[in-house]
């Protein structure tokens, strides 16, 4: 879904780099990307590599799976400077600008065109004390939190156990939010960024409560790919 922290592009690292220790032939059947029209977000640093971010590329890579080992192979990114023998087998009638909707789901909380626009922004919620609807019939397609009533009371949803999260957060507890389905068929085109206000509102709502050193989980970095973004959020950076 062209975001860095989505791991198949880790897993497909982890493939090509135990296959250039035994010489076996890596091919990749590309893939149109989703989110492919733009490249936006922090850049992962040293440091900072993890499974939800190997490499040091922006939240959004804009390439498409087999443009991304392309890139992995010709920079040596492998373990050791190892490349590959690499062949993809490219998509016909594909370019960036086409619009893309996915005909199987990536994931069970990936499950709609709108929910697979609006990851890249609201996975940063993963590493907060907000939802993102896991538990519900619109994963990443909204956004809520127990603490956040006051500052949208029109809109709650409940999580609940099912078969795409066995333990959400805040499970069985209401969630005030926004619901941004609606606005996920703009985004296309409206917005060729990360729209990161919503984490902004947030997070100055758990300061006003007096909340906001318990707003941020130590996953955010990871997600983030370095200190930086939470920092400046915290210091209150405008978008």
């Amino acid at each position: 879904v062209g975001a860095r922290f989505y791991t198949y592009i880790s897993t497909l690292s982890l493939v090509m780099e135990v296959c250039a220790e035994n010489n076996v032939q890596v091919i990749v059947l590309d893939r149109p990307n989703p989110n492919g029209h733009y490249v936006d977000g922090p850049t992962l640093k040293p440091g900072f590599e993890s499974f939800v971010g190997m490499h040091h590329i922006p939240v959004v890579h804009g390439m498409t799976i087999g443009e991304y080992a392309l890139m992995v192979n010709g920079e040596k990114w492998l373990k050791d400077s190892l490349q590959c023998e690499l062949k993809v087998v490219p998509v016909k009638a594909y370019n960036h600008n086409v619009v893309v909707s996915l005909p199987v789901p990536p994931s069970p909380n990936l499950a709609t065109d709108e929910a697979i626009r609006l990851y890249p922004s609201l996975c940063f919620f993963e590493g907060t004390k907000v939802s993102i609807g896991r538990g519900t019939d619109k994963p990443f397609q909204q956004i809520g939190a127990p603490f956040l009533d006051a500052e949208f009371p029109n809109y709650s949803f409940v999580p609940e156990p099912n078969q795409a999260a066995t333990n959400p957060k805040y499970r069985g507890l209401r969630c005030y939010g926004i619901d941004l389905t609606s606005f996920a068929n703009s985004f296309l085109t409206n917005y060729n960024q990360l729209y990161i206000y919503w984490l902004i509102e947030s997070y100055q709502v758990a300061k006003n409560q007096g909340s906001e050193e318990v707003f941020f989980e130590r996953f955010f970095d990871k997600l983030a790919g370095s200190t930086e973004f939470r920092e400046q959020i915290i210091a209150g950076k405008t978008e």
